[in-house]
């Protein structure tokens, strides 16, 4: 099998990547490949919501910036953070425009929540299953498109590089070229290779590698590992995000379930 731009992961970076190349390039195809069901991603678990500066007259892309480094205890890129916070609006407009729905008062206007960390409320949510929500849109704007397809039970295993084509490939090769992948269909349990012009990592985190983890079960780090056996670089692997607060169950191991950091946003003490 053989596309243009191939996307591994069906997560919310995964999907909104599809979306925008798939608008950018209408006469190429956009495969995307997800190891179980579509929405099964870490996106879909996501409750609280997704922060913006929606109400100027309260808030600021400057607040928001400072809040952000603050949270970050000086370890953020000052440069990404203004881009994540003065493009996040536009972003958050985009995924409405998509299909996603974020809950509004009776007069129009969106419910903003305050979660920790943050001076204002600037939190747009849906109910609290704001994941499920955004995730729900982005699939049913992928199935409209007429140049994506998406292949799930697809468990990719290896990427393409001059490795397999006989050169020899360490991690001080400067010029790696990734030509596609090998995956495992988990329909037919066979070895199977699509190469791409373009391949996209998007495949979610590593919670799974720890006891507990509020990730779900798909979370175990498949696209790390892949990028170490090319020899890729990695970086910031020290920098895991562990939900402060998950409902504790005697006896019962793996995926936690999360209580949502909104609830601490409105008061609740740890």
């Amino acid at each position: 099998m053989q596309t243009d731009f191939l996307v591994i992961g069906s997560g919310i970076a995964g999907l909104t990547y599809a979306l925008k190349v798939a608008q950018h390039c209408p006469g190429k195809t956009v495969t995307i490949l997800t190891k179980t069901q579509s929405d099964e991603t870490n996106t879909k678990y996501a409750q609280g919501g997704i922060a913006g500066v929606m109400d100027f007259d309260h808030d600021s892309f400057s607040k928001h910036i400072d809040d952000t480094l603050v949270a970050g205890d000086g370890l953020c890129n000052r440069e990404v953070v203004e881009i994540v916070v003065k493009e996040g609006v536009e972003r958050i407009e985009e995924i409405i425009a998509w299909g996603a729905n974020f809950d509004k008062d009776p007069d129009g206007d969106f419910k903003l929540g305050k979660e920790g960390g943050h001076s204002e409320s600037r939190i747009l949510h849906h109910k609290d299953v704001t994941g499920k929500e955004m995730e729900r849109a982005l699939l049913e704007a992928i199935r409209t498109a007429p140049n994506i397809q998406l292949i799930s039970h697809c468990f990719v295993l290896d990427l393409i590089t001059q490795h397999h084509l006989g050169y020899l490939v360490t991690k001080s090769t400067p010029d790696i070229e990734c030509f596609g992948v090998y995956v495992l269909n988990l329909n037919t349990q066979k070895i199977e290779k699509i190469t791409a012009k373009i391949t996209l990592l998007a495949t979610g985190g590593n919670g799974q590698v720890y006891r507990s983890t509020t990730n779900p079960a798909i979370a175990t780090g498949d696209g790390v590992a892949m990028m170490y056996r090319a020899k890729g670089r990695i970086e910031n692997m020290e920098f895991i995000q562990f939900h402060p607060t998950a409902l504790y169950e005697p006896g019962v191991r793996g995926h936690s379930f999360l209580i949502t950091e909104a609830v601490r946003g409105d008061g609740a003490i740890l």
